[in-house]
């Protein structure tokens, strides 16, 4: 399930299983299939699928418990971003594709 596309495989299984977690596949209490079966559905190693688990532990969605598993953390539904906060985010994009656009006409005119 891993795909060539230039992100690496960790984010892409992270970022598949946030999802599962935000939809309610994989529900508050849930544990996560285990390390072997992740690898074995994702295609990919251990070692891949433990950064990808590690992402999700940063971001507080899941919580390990020692020899018993992973687990999707009670209060793992992340509320999205105020609006204030998606505001704040466009006007940051709007400013680095100005700057982004003034360098590279910059570049192509040979500066």
């Amino acid at each position: 399930m891993v795909k060539n596309t230039g992100r690496p495989g960790y984010l892409q299984i992270a970022d598949d299983l946030r999802d599962q977690i935000r939809r309610g596949t994989l529900a508050p209490g849930d544990p996560l299939p285990s390390t072997t079966q992740l690898a074995t559905a994702y295609d990919a190693s251990l070692s891949v699928v433990k950064l990808a688990v590690g992402v999700l532990r940063n971001e507080g969605l899941v919580i390990g418990q020692q020899g018993k598993g992973v687990f999707v953390r009670e209060d793992a539904a992340p509320a999205p971003p105020a609006s204030d906060e998606l505001a704040e985010i466009r006007a940051t994009l709007r400013d680095l594709s100005a700057r982004l656009e003034k360098v590279e006409a910059e570049l192509s005119e040979g500066k």
